[in-house]
């Protein structure tokens, strides 16, 4: 067996030393609670602060507009049912707008308000590549629209949407516009106001902060409805003592990843357009998902016809290379994901994804290991399905 080879930063990313020797103080010598008036307390609050500050100032936002979360999946939660209900509250209006490919942080929280709060889905179309386009949303929108909810890049198969075009057509018929920004902080600009956005979600464990916090962005004048009640915590929309070193270490991964954002595209994307170029060109019946150009550029994501992309998983486990099949929350699933279904591809083809994601841990010689192993075992894994 090779060393063990880790090619899922789309699903987390290790640590940043950095990033852990900022939190360490707030696990033992600051452990105020932020709410309470001591100087315990007081010091505690002022790393609250000054990391809200940081946040605010990688997304060119006022720190007022930043709400702390436990990730990704809650600050998407929060900013699709609470602007659907704020919105109905004020408007009326009853219509929520998101892809097939959104995260299911976004999809089945939209799904939910449909079954239990009576919204109605407008499904948006997206191309073959899972592209959304602002003409799209604008001809799906109208007065009964509550909010819609688009992808800025795709953590399946790393498609990166026009979020600034959308939300400039979401901006000018008045509909409230949310982008789930979680696996774009890493590698894309979020500058907030240049983007247009209403609410913008990241999480800091794709971008080598700690798992479990993270961040929503909500532009002044914006209302939502708290989904988690309590003692009033951050501006009232969500209740529960804060994590300090979490959220310490969350501000400075995204000052780091905002800071050196440059030096790691341009250690990535090489690697990237190699596994690419590669792998369509040595595997037979093979094909990219997503965006040929307009893609993350730490991400390689494939179709194999006629194999089982669990399978394949397995066998490259077993030959040192940690990899995932579509979505991390899809590894498991018999079925294609939603996300290959919505590009279109039948069964024989989308039973067989595979996602590969590099990062700054990622070699050269990392990416060429893989490569010399993956042919014979994506045909091992079909003589094995064919059976």
């Amino acid at each position: 067996m090779n060393e063990s080879v880790y090619l899922d930063y789309a699903a987390t990313t290790p640590l940043d030393p950095r990033v852990l020797a900022a939190m360490t103080p707030y696990f033992g010598d600051v452990f105020g609670n932020p709410s309470s008036v001591h100087r315990y307390g007081q010091r505690a609050e002022a790393a609250v602060d000054l990391a809200r500050e940081t946040v605010a100032g990688a997304l060119n936002c006022d720190p007022e507009e930043i709400i702390f979360t436990s990730g990704g999946t809650e600050s998407d939660n929060l900013a699709a049912r609470g602007a659907a209900l704020a919105r109905r509250r004020a408007m009326g209006g009853g219509r929520i707008h998101i892809s097939k490919t959104e995260h299911p942080a976004v999809g089945k929280t939209a799904e939910d308000l449909a079954r239990h709060y009576t919204f109605e889905l407008a499904w948006l179309e997206n191309d073959e590549t899972g592209l959304v386009t602002a003409v799209n949303v604008e001809k799906s929108i109208d007065s009964q629209s509550a909010l819609v909810s688009v992808i800025y890049a795709n953590n399946e198969i790393g498609t990166l949407n026009p979020v600034s075009e959308i939300a400039a057509a979401c901006r000018a018929r008045n509909v409230p516009f949310h982008t789930d920004a979680v696996q774009a902080a890493a590698y894309l600009p979020i500058d907030v106001r240049a983007l247009g956005v209403d609410l913008l979600s990241i999480g800091a464990h794709k971008l080598y902060g700690p798992k479990g916090v993270g961040a929503l962005y909500v532009r002044k004048g914006v209302e939502l409805v708290p989904i988690q009640t309590g003692g009033g915590h951050e501006a009232g929309l969500r209740s529960g003592t804060h994590n300090v070193p979490l959220i310490v270490g969350f501000a400075e991964a995204l000052r780091l990843a905002a800071e050196e954002r440059e030096a790691r595209v341009q250690h990535v994307r090489p690697l990237r357009d190699q596994i690419i170029g590669a792998v369509l060109e040595s595997i037979p019946d093979s094909t990219l998902t997503g965006h040929p150009e307009l893609r993350l550029p730490n991400h390689a994501s494939f179709a194999f016809k006629d194999v089982d992309g669990n399978l394949l998983l397995t066998l490259l486990e077993g030959a040192g290379f940690a990899c995932s099949s579509g979505s991390a929350c899809k590894t498991g699933n018999p079925e294609p994901s939603e996300v290959m279904a919505a590009l279109g591809l039948s069964p024989d083809w989308g039973l067989g994804s595979l996602r590969v994601t590099v990062g700054m841990g990622t070699t050269p010689a990392n990416v060429d290991a893989f490569l010399k192993t993956l042919p014979s075992l994506v045909e091992k894994a079909r003589a094995l399905h064919r059976r």
